[in-house]
């Protein structure tokens, strides 16, 4: 699983045989590209690409009081999750500030797996494991990560290349979206879930270690094999944010409002920096909230590029930028004061020292599912 510093994922040589470009990503060594960021970007948009995201981490939660345990460390209402059915939700501290996004699954009436971002399911699991000793619950909790691996199957085309190694047409017509099944795919016992970090149609397949082989062959094909570059372009369209580059507890301290991801927040539960939450909602909401924008001349915003007020003064950075390979455009997020985070708002990026106009623009940048 390990080489010279770096997780591999268990498809890391099947990876090199195509003739992968790598990258280093939250401790992992993981493809950024096989045939072209763009030509992958493509794919997903008009057909189906098949990603290898076995870099995400895996948590199970089990035992009597593991609701209570998942219910107090994450944002949302678990409470209101069924089995088989998921939920996107942020990990906070008692200032509010966001350690990571996360999905939690309910897989059975009294267990539950969540997938922390890349580098982060050690961390999770001890967090995890030191409130459930504070609090004195009685629940087992245990990280996974090296049990598992996952492909996330986008585009279009996704679900019926899925289904047609499930064997079934109808087979999965009834998930919804974060909602999930086991089922029998290209042979290997799957936790397929409809969730997904493109906009577009798919699936997630969650897959014991062994088996993920058997999986990326069957959608190699069927499917473009795509990296994280065109996962990052991909989720840069739909506005999605990337956890440790979007909002950072260390270089980047934000909360979900500022961060702008109150539906994923229920203040009616009690969760560790929900107090915290409530006071800057009842003090009038952030000072600062995240936006989108896309820049009206030539240039690419960056990942630390000064976001300018119409005066030319810093008032932000960028926190993803990239030219969009769908609209041919550069778009880009970032953090301003509320009064310029409005749409139709015109502000500035300085790249390489020059002011370049930009609009303030609502995301997904484009149409979403």
């Amino acid at each position: 699983m390990t080489h010279e510093g770096l997780y591999h994922s268990p498809l890391h040589d099947p990876h090199a045989e195509l003739g992968a470009r790598f990258t280093e990503f939250g401790g992992w060594e993981m493809p950024v590209s096989f045939a072209g960021i763009r030509k992958e970007h493509r794919a997903v948009r008009e057909r189906a690409g098949v990603f290898d995201v076995s870099h995400m981490g895996e948590v199970e939660v089990s035992g009597p009081d593991a609701e209570a345990l998942v219910q107090r460390l994450t944002s949302n209402d678990v409470s209101s999750l069924s089995v088989g059915s998921a939920q996107y939700s942020m990990i906070t501290d008692e200032a509010g500030v966001i350690l990571d996004d996360t999905v939690v699954y309910r897989t059975g009436d009294a267990s539950f797996l969540f997938v922390p971002n890349a580098g982060h399911d050690s961390q999770m699991a001890e967090r995890w494991t030191d409130h459930r000793d504070a609090w004195g619950l009685d629940a087992t909790v245990e990280n996974v990560t090296d049990m598992y691996a996952m492909l996330a199957v986008q585009g279009p085309e996704a679900p019926g290349a899925v289904a047609a190694e499930v064997g079934d047409a109808t087979a999965l017509d009834a998930l919804g979206r974060f909602e999930f099944e086991e089922a029998t795919v290209a042979g290997v016992s799957c936790l397929v879930s409809r969730t997904g970090y493109t906009g577009e149609p798919g699936y997630e397949l969650l897959v014991p270690w062994a088996d993920a082989g058997v999986l990326w062959d069957a959608f190699v094909g069927p499917c473009e094999p795509c990296g994280l570059g065109a996962r990052d372009t991909l989720r840069m369209e739909m506005g999605y944010l990337l956890s440790g580059q979007d909002f950072d507890p260390e270089s980047n301290p934000r909360n979900p409002l500022e961060a702008d991801v109150a539906f994923a927040v229920d203040l009616d539960t009690e969760f560790v920096g929900r107090d915290a939450l409530v006071e800057v909602r009842d003090s009038g909401g952030p000072a600062e909230r995240i936006a989108g924008f896309v820049l009206a001349d030539r240039g690419v915003p960056r990942h630390g590029y000064p976001l300018l007020d119409g005066e030319g003064e810093p008032v932000g950075e960028v926190t993803s930028g990239t030219m969009s390979p769908t609209l041919g455009e550069p778009i880009g997020l970032g953090y301003l004061p509320v009064d310029l985070a409005e749409p139709g708002t015109r502000v500035g990026v300085a790249i390489r020292g020059e002011a370049k106009p930009a609009i303030v623009q609502t995301t997904p940048f484009i149409e979403g599912p």
